[in-house]
C-alpha cells in the first residue's frame, strides 16, 4: 500500500498544479458567488410596456422595495435590457397588471433570491386583490396592517435552546456548495490513476509484485480520499482565519468534510467501473458532476426544488447530504447527534459505489 501511495505522491509533487488550481477555484468562486448578503442592496432595474405603464411601475416599485437587499428602481426598458447583456445588472424585472417577466441573462443565484422576493409580493397582492373585490387593495392593506399592530394574538418563535433564530446565510450555503463540488472534481481525476495505470500495464506488472491487489486499490483510493480532504480543509481554514467567516464548530465541520470525501472517493470509483481508459472518464466524469449540485440544490435556497424526481437524485449522491450537515452545524449550531443522520447517508452511498465499482473493474476484461 505505502509504494502504491508514496508513487501518487511523488506525481503530485512534480506537478501540483492542479491541486493548486482547484484549491484556488474554490476560494475564488465562492468570493464571486457568495457574497449575497454583503454586497450591499442590489439594484434591480423594473420596467412595462403596458399601456399606462406609469402607473404600474410605481405600484409595483412601492410594494416591492421592502427589502433589505434589493432595490427596484424605474428605468427604460431599452436601457434596462442593455444593463443585462453587458452584464451589469444580473436581472431585470418587466411589471404587468397582475403578472411579470424576469429578464436574466445568467444563473447567478442572487437571480433566484430576487424570483423569490417578487413571487411572495405579486402572491400577496394577488391574495388582497381576491379578497377585497371591487375595494381598492391600498385601502384593504391599510386596513390589515392598522390591525395588525395589535393583534389580538402574537406568536413569538425561539430556537429550541431559546434564543433567536439566525437568520439564514445563503453566502455561507454557498461557500460550503462550491468547495465541495470542487473537491469533487480533484477526488475523481486522483481516482482515474486506477484506470491509467490499468491501460499503461503498469497494474499488471504490480499484480506480479509482493503488492496485493487489496493493498494496490487502498493506495490509490486512500490517497484520493487524503488530497480532497486536505484541498476542503484548506479552504475551510482560510475562510474561517483568514477571511473571517464564521463557520461554527470546525472539528464537526471536517469531520462532514472527511466522510464526505470518502464518499465521493466510492462514486468516483463507481464511474470508473463504468468507463474503460482514462480518456472516456474525463469525458463522462465532467459531464456528470456539474449537474449533481443544479438537481440537489445547493445552489438555490431550501425547498427551492420541490420535485420527487430531481429530490431523489440529488439524494443519491453525497453532496446534498455534505452540505445539509454543515449547514446545520454552522447555522444552526447542531450537535454530533443531529449530523449523524447525513453521515449516514454518505456512508451508505460510500459502500454501496465502492462495492459496485470495483467488482464492475474486477469483471473487466
Amino acid at each position: 500500500m505505502n509504494p502504491v501511495f508514496m508513487a501518487q505522491w511523488m506525481k503530485d509533487k512534480r506537478k501540483p498544479y492542479l491541486v493548486l488550481l482547484f484549491i484556488g477555484l474554490s476560494i475564488i468562486a465562492t468570493l464571486i458567488f457568495g457574497n449575497v448578503d454583503s454586497m450591499g442592496r442590489t439594484t434591480v432595474p423594473v420596467f412595462s410596456s403596458e399601456t399606462g405603464d406609469v402607473k404600474v411601475e410605481e405600484k409595483w416599485v412601492q410594494l416591492l422595495n421592502n427589502h433589505d437587499s434589493f432595490e427596484f428602481v424605474v428605468m427604460d426598458e431599452e436601457k434596462a435590457r442593455e444593463q443585462v447583456k453587458e452584464g451589469k445588472s444580473d436581472v431585470a424585472l418587466r411589471v404587468m397588471e397582475n403578472d411579470y417577466r424576469l429578464v436574466t441573462a445568467s444563473e447567478m443565484p442572487i437571480v433566484h433570491l430576487i424570483e423569490q422576493h417578487v413571487l411572495q409580493v405579486f402572491t400577496e397582492e394577488a391574495h388582497l386583490a381576491a379578497v377585497a373585490g371591487d375595494i381598492d387593495t391600498i385601502d384593504l392593506r391599510n386596513e390589515v396592517e392598522e390591525y395588525m399592530d395589535s393583534p389580538p394574538i402574537k406568536v413569538q418563535t425561539q430556537s429550541l435552546n431559546g434564543g433567536d433564530i439566525s437568520n439564514y446565510d445563503m453566502g455561507m450555503q454557498l461557500l460550503f456548495a462550491f468547495t465541495l463540488f470542487v473537491a469533487m472534481f480533484t477526488i475523481g481525476f486522483k481516482v482515474n490513476g486506477i484506470t491509467a495505470d490499468k491501460v499503461s500495464g503498469v497494474w499488471n506488472r504490480l499484480i506480479l509484485s509482493p503488492v496485493s491487489k487489496t493493498k494496490m486499490y487502498v493506495g490509490h483510493l486512500l490517497y484520493s480520499f487524503c488530497v480532497g480532504f486536505i484541498q476542503i480543509s484548506l479552504v475551510f481554514l482560510i475562510f474561517n482565519y483568514i477571511i473571517g467567516y464564521d463557520l461554527g464548530n470546525l472539528a464537526m465541520i471536517l469531520t462532514i468534510a472527511a466522510f464526505f470525501a470518502l464518499s465521493m472517493v466510492s462514486v468516483a470509483m463507481l464511474i470508473t467501473g463504468v468507463v474503460k481508459t482514462p480518456e472516456q472518464f474525463y469525458m463522462v466524469y465532467p459531464s456528470i458532476i456539474p449537474i449533481i449540485p443544479v438537481v440537489s440544490g445547493v445552489y438555490m435556497l431550501p425547498g427551492t426544488i420541490t420535485s420527487p424526481i430531481l429530490q431523489f437524485i440529488g439524494d443519491i449522491f453525497p453532496l446534498s447530504h455534505g452540505v445539509e450537515a454543515m449547514i446545520d452545524v454552522a447555522l444552526f449550531n447542531a450537535g454530533w447527534n443531529d449530523i449523524l443522520l447525513p453521515i449516514a447517508f454518505m456512508m451508505l452511498i460510500g459502500v454501496l459505489a465502492m462495492g459496485i465499482g470495483i467488482n464492475m473493474v474486477e469483471r473487466r476484461k
